[in-house]
């Protein structure tokens, strides 16, 4: 399948469509069914005990599900979650970079299956798995 978004047309979408988070996110790496990207981690992002908390990694799946599936389908903002599940498995390091990688496990016409791992950067055993599974909107369809 032929990628319709690299890696500066999603990162100009991010700045564009989520201008508020978008300079949390770096996207490392875009290909065939897969991404690579990174939460850049600062206190916002930490938790009592010191360890990042369960909803910034779960922006972080949940941003890389999205921009994995636009990379496919173009700049379709109005694409939405409407399934999460996530296992948080290990405490991830404070004051480090999570980085995940996604995959696209199915692209339909009304929906998209992904699939995310979450590492702390420089741990070698992920902290977190997400599927997340996101309606497509359908192309606009003239009325009456």
């Amino acid at each position: 399948m032929t990628l319709k978004m690299d890696v500066a047309a999603l990162q100009e979408f991010l700045r564009e469509v989520f201008p508020q988070v978008s300079d949390d996110f770096q996207i490392d790496a875009v290909g065939e069914n897969s991404i690579t990207m990174r939460l850049h981690v600062d206190h916002r992002h930490l938790r009592p005990g010191g360890t990042v908390s369960g909803p910034s990694m779960f922006a972080l799946a949940d941003v890389a599900a999205y921009l994995v599936i636009l990379a496919h389908i173009g700049p379709k903002a109005l694409a939405v979650t409407t399934n999460c599940s996530i296992d948080f498995m290990r405490k991830p390091a404070a004051g480090v970079d999570m980085i995940c990688e996604g995959r696209l496990l199915k692209l339909g016409r009304a929906l998209a299956v992904t699939d995310v791992l979450i590492y702390s950067q420089g741990q070698a055993e992920p902290v977190a798995r997400a599927n997340l599974t996101y309606a497509i909107p359908p192309e606009t369809i003239n009325v009456g």
